[in-house]
């Protein structure tokens, strides 16, 4: 090798450690730079997930809605015992088969509803009638249909008219047959904080008395007068009587489903 090529070689410069810290900064500032738009692409990710929730539920009601008013028969209310509305329903089912019934009883519910409950600092959901003491039949009403409905055991009577009862209205069925949904923790909130209100327990303010006459400002049961019959602190929940079809039913409200009259 020459002497000319062994200075050239010599003569080469090498990066020095500074300037490779300095690369390794430009790297992490874009880097950092990247991460406001990860965190807003997210946030708008979220965004239209909570849209397409919002808009399938919309589309859920409506949806029901529709089956509702497409279907046949008229939607009557009967009478049964407390705590026996599911036999009710299954005594019926098998009078209309025995009966040939098939073309003139459609349907018969129980409506049913999710709950919280609290017991022993612990939350339950547990299902349970909404209206006890009432079974809903969709139906043709003739003295044949209204004869096999009336004389199903466990059957007390049709609400309304003896004989001649009254449908239920389009927004009355719909407020018994629609599904509950229970509320979901506010964002960023662990559920367990939520269902306890936070993270400490404060106590209870109670306003309102047993015997107490109050309004049903929230469910199927909005504008309706009631009475309180227990107050349970703990879980903050009422046992009202509303008047239901001329009969006095036991439902179970939060504080703030009432208002005082």
């Amino acid at each position: 090798m020459s002497q000319d090529s062994l200075d050239q070689t010599e003569n080469v410069e090498l990066p020095d450690a500074g300037s490779a810290e300095a690369a390794d900064d430009v790297t992490v500032d874009a880097e950092n730079a990247d991460a406001p738009a990860d965190a807003a692409d997210d946030d708008a990710t979220a965004s239209e997930g909570a849209a397409e929730d919002a808009e399938e539920a919309v589309d859920e009601v409506a949806e029901f809605k529709s089956m509702l008013r497409s279907q046949p028969g008229d939607w009557y209310v009967i009478h049964s015992y407390a705590g026996y509305e599911n036999r009710v329903k299954a005594n019926l089912e098998n009078r209309i088969q025995s009966l040939n019934m098939e073309d003139y009883i459609f349907q018969i519910e129980v409506p049913m509803e999710e709950v919280a409950e609290i017991k022993n600092a612990q939350k339950k959901i547990v299902r349970r009638v909404r209206i006890p003491g009432y079974v809903l039949v969709r139906m043709d009403l003739t003295d044949e249909s209204w004869g096999a409905v009336r004389h199903t055991p466990g059957v007390t009577g049709f609400v309304g008219h003896t004989h001649q009862p009254v449908p239920l209205t389009f927004d009355e069925i719909y407020s018994m047959l629609a599904p509950t949904v229970e509320a979901q923790p506010a964002a960023g909130k662990p559920a367990a904080e939520a269902a306890s209100g936070g993270s400490s327990k404060s106590a209870v303010h109670v306003d309102f008395e047993v015997g107490e006459s109050v309004t049903v400002t929230d469910g199927p049961f909005d504008t309706l007068p009631a009475t309180i019959s227990e107050i349970n602190v703990e879980s903050q929940k009422l046992h009202v009587l509303v008047s239901i079809f001329g009969r006095e039913t036991p439902v179970e409200l939060g504080f703030d489903q009432v208002a005082k009259i």
